[in-house]
């Protein structure tokens, strides 16, 4: 049996709901929920928590589900807040021990002091950009991808606990040309090919 810790990184802010990612949260609980295989935890971050229970979620899991929508280009300022939250709770206690380095000599080993070895992650984002706005020349984000640019830091963060990525799925035009139905369709498509490989 395979142990997943979903987090909801959506909450309420000015003119976002977060019905989105709450439909994603949802649909993704209820998918592993479905199979005698998998064990879920779940965590939504504009929710009170408590960041040590947090980390024993994270030392629990075999499997971390990041779902965010981004926001000015980064993820939301509560998502950022659980992630400094927790992950300082986990310094020491199963998420990190140190950067790496040695006192002795410290040019080298930065980001080799993660403790979550043998975990893996997935991360979904939802955009209002249209994907092409990362595909085409000349237009917004100069062709760089999702993963390559603007959540490259995030994937760098998991990587300094060890964690490996198994897996991205973007969400783009979500606010002028949604079609939720086919978009979770897709997901869906999306998990399947991720549970095959375990």
């Amino acid at each position: 049996m395979k142990n997943i810790f979903i987090i909801n990184g959506s909450h309420p802010f000015a003119h976002s709901g977060g019905r989105f990612n709450e439909t994603l949260f949802n649909d993704t609980m209820g998918y592993f929920d479905s199979n005698e295989n998998f064990a879920v935890k779940s965590t939504q971050v504009g929710d009170d928590y408590d960041a040590k229970e947090e980390v024993e979620k994270f030392k629990w899991a075999d499997i971390v589900i990041y779902h965010t929508p981004i926001w000015w280009f980064q993820i939301p300022f509560g998502f950022k807040k659980y992630i400094d939250e927790v992950f300082t709770e986990g310094h020491q206690n199963g998420i990190y021990k140190s950067d790496g380095r040695s006192r002795t000599n410290p040019d080298i080993n930065y980001g080799t002091g993660g403790l979550m070895h043998g975990k893996k992650y997935i991360l979904t984002t939802s955009w209002n950009a249209p994907k092409t706005a990362f595909t085409l020349e000349n237009e917004f984000f100069d062709q760089k991808s999702v993963d390559e640019g603007v959540m490259f830091g995030f994937h760098r963060m998991n990587a300094f606990t060890c964690m490996e990525l198994i897996g991205t799925h973007h969400f783009h035009d979500m606010e002028k040309n949604a079609d939720v139905p086919l978009e979770l369709e897709n997901y869906s498509g999306f998990l399947n090919k991720i549970i095959l490989k375990m």
